[in-house]
C-alpha cells in the first residue's frame, strides 16, 4: 500500500452525504483528469476535421488521452510550479503521445491555453455529474408522486411557527416536496441543455494561437471569422457541450448559473429533510425513515434510530448555498485572465457538485422508503382538543353572532378547552350564546378536522396532473 497516497485521498470521511454515491466517482481527481484529457482529444479531432493537423495525429492523441496513463499526484505536485494542473498535464500527455507516435506529439495542445482545457474539462465534469443528479431527482419526484396520491386525503395538523395551525393533508405536503424537486430538476436541465459551453479563447480571449497555426497550415483562407466559427462548432460537437457566443475566460456566467442551480437544488432537498426531521420527532412520530439494519444507531443510546438520511441531506443543504456564493463572487474577474479568481472556483465547484449529488441520491432513498403513519397523524390532531379548527368555527359563527363576538367566543372557548382538557366541540355546545343556533350534529361537523382541509385534495390533483 502507498501510505502517503492513502493518507492524501479524500475518502469522504468528513462528508458522509456523498461518500459512496455515484456522483463521487464522477467528480473525483481521476474523473477531472480524464475530462481535461477528453478536452485535449476533442480539440485535436476538431482541428483535424478542419485540416489544421493530421488525422493520424488526432487519432494518436485521442488514444493516448487516458487518465490511467498519467499520475494525478505527480501532476498535482507539478501544478504548484504553474498554479494550474494543465501545464503539467500537457507535458505528460505529450510524452505519452511521443512514446506511441513521435510525429503526433508536436500537435498536442496546438494553439491552446490552460484555461481552455481546464474550463472545458470542468464543463464536462459538471455535465456528467448533472446527468446523475437529474436521474436521481426524477426518481425522487416519482416516489413523492406516489406518496402524494396515496395520502391525498390523509389529514394531519398543519403547523406554523412550530405549532398546530389548521388541518392539511400529507398528500399536499408530499406534492409540495415533489414540486420543489421538479423545479430543481428543471433548473439543472436548463443549465445542462444550454449553459455548459466549451472554452475556446486562447491566451487572452482572441483565439490568436488557433488562428496562427491554422494560417500556417493554410486552413484559414480569407475569412478568419468563418474558420473560428467552424472550429468552435466542431469542438462543441466533439465534446457534446454548447458553443459560447464569446470566449469566457473572465466572463464567468456559466459557473454562476451552475452555482445558482445547485444552490436551489440543495435548498429544495433541504426543505424535505427538515420536514422529515420534524415529523419524525419522538413526540410527533408521523413519519419514519426507512428501516435498515445498523442505520441510525447511537454510540451511547441503544434505543435510538436517528433520522440519518434527512440529517445528511440537511447538512448538504446548509453547505452548498455558502459555497455557491463563493462561485458567484468569482464573476468579479480582472483583465483577460484572473490571477486567483479562476483558481478559487475549482474546489468550490467540485464540492457543490458532490454535495448536491450526494443529497439527491440520499433523497431518493428517503422518498422511496419513507414510512407514513396516518393513525399517528390522526392522534396528533386531537392534541389541542379541536382547537385546530377554530378558524373554521369562527367563520361559521360570524353570520350568527357577528365577527367580533364570534372571535371572542372562540378565544374564550379555546382557552377553556386547553385549560380543562375538554373538547372544543363540547365547550361550544354548552355556550349560552349558541343555544338554539347550532345543533349538535352541525357542531360536530364544524369541529371535525377531516372536514376542514380546504382545497388540499384538488391542489394535489392539480400538482400531479401538471
Amino acid at each position: 500500500m502507498n501510505v502517503e497516497r492513502n493518507l492524501l485521498t479524500d475518502a469522504g470521511l468528513l462528508s458522509p452525504v456523498r461518500a459512496g454515491t455515484p456522483v463521487e466517482r464522477a467528480v473525483c481527481d481521476v474523473a477531472w483528469l480524464q475530462a481535461m484529457l477528453d478536452a485535449e482529444a476533442a480539440l485535436a479531432r476538431a482541428q483535424a476535421g478542419l485540416g489544421t493537423l493530421p488525422r493520424s495525429a488526432a487519432d494518436a492523441i485521442s488514444a493516448a488521452a487516458r487518465a490511467e496513463r498519467l499520475d494525478p499526484r505527480a501532476l498535482a505536485l507539478a501544478s504548484r510550479e504553474t498554479a494550474n494542473p494543465v501545464v503539467g498535464l500537457v507535458q505528460a500527455l505529450t510524452r505519452v503521445v511521443a512514446a506511441d507516435d513521435p510525429g503526433a506529439a508536436e500537435y498536442v495542445h496546438r494553439g491552446s491555453t490552460s484555461q481552455d482545457i481546464f474550463d472545458t474539462g470542468a464543463m464536462l465534469v459538471a455535465a456528467r455529474a448533472l446527468r446523475i443528479i437529474r436521474a436521481d431527482l426524477a426518481r425522487t419526484a416519482a416516489a413523492l408522486a406516489v406518496l402524494a396520491e396515496r395520502h391525498r386525503d390523509t389529514v394531519l395538523a398543519g403547523r406554523t411557527l412550530a405549532l398546530h395551525a389548521v388541518p392539511t393533508t400529507f398528500g399536499l405536503k408530499a406534492a409540495g416536496w415533489r414540486h420543489l424537486v421538479l423545479e430543481a430538476e428543471q433548473r439543472l436541465a436548463a443549465v445542462l441543455d444550454g449553459g455548459l459551453p466549451v472554452s475556446l479563447g486562447g491566451a487572452a480571449g482572441t483565439l490568436a494561437g488557433y488562428l496562427e497555426y491554422a494560417r500556417i497550415d493554410g486552413a484559414v483562407g480569407a475569412d478568419p471569422g468563418g474558420y473560428l466559427d467552424r472550429l468552435v462548432d466542431a469542438f462543441a460537437a466533439e465534446t457534446g457541450l454548447c458553443r459560447p457566443q464569446l470566449p469566457w475566460h473572465t466572463l464567468r456566467t456559466p459557473i454562476a448559473d451552475l452555482a445558482a442551480a445547485l444552490g436551489f437544488t440543495a435548498g429544495a432537498l433541504g426543505k424535505i429533510a427538515v420536514d422529515v426531521q420534524s415529523l419524525a420527532r419522538t413526540e410527533v412520530r408521523e413519519v419514519a425513515e426507512p428501516a435498515t439494519a445498523g442505520r441510525g444507531g447511537s454510540s451511547a443510546m441503544p434505543h435510538k434510530r436517528n433520522p440519518v438520511l434527512a440529517t445528511l441531506i440537511r447538512s448538504a443543504s446548509l453547505q452548498v448555498p455558502v459555497i455557491a456564493t463563493g462561485l458567484t463572487q468569482c464573476l468579479v474577474c480582472e483583465d483577460e485572465r484572473s490571477a486567483g479568481v479562476w483558481h478559487a472556483e475549482w474546489s468550490l465547484l467540485r464540492e457543490c457538485l458532490r454535495l448536491v449529488g450526494g443529497a439527491a441520491h440520499t433523497a431518493l432513498e428517503l422518498a422511496e422508503g419513507l414510512e407514513v403513519r396516518p393513525e399517528q397523524m390522526k392522534a396528533n390532531l386531537g392534541l389541542t382538543n379541536g382547537q385546530v379548527v377554530s378558524e373554521r368555527v369562527t367563520a361559521a359563527l360570524t353570520p350568527l353572532l357577528g365577527r367580533t363576538a364570534a372571535r371572542r367566543l372562540l378565544t374564550e372557548a379555546s382557552a377553556t378547552a386547553a385549560s380543562r382538557g375538554r373538547p372544543l366541540e363540547e365547550v361550544l355546545g354548552s355556550a349560552p350564546e349558541l343555544q338554539g343556533l347550532v345543533d349538535a350534529g352541525d357542531m360536530a361537523r364544524l369541529c371535525d378536522p377531516a372536514q376542514y382541509t380546504g382545497a388540499a385534495g384538488p391542489l394535489v390533483d392539480r400538482a400531479l396532473g401538471s
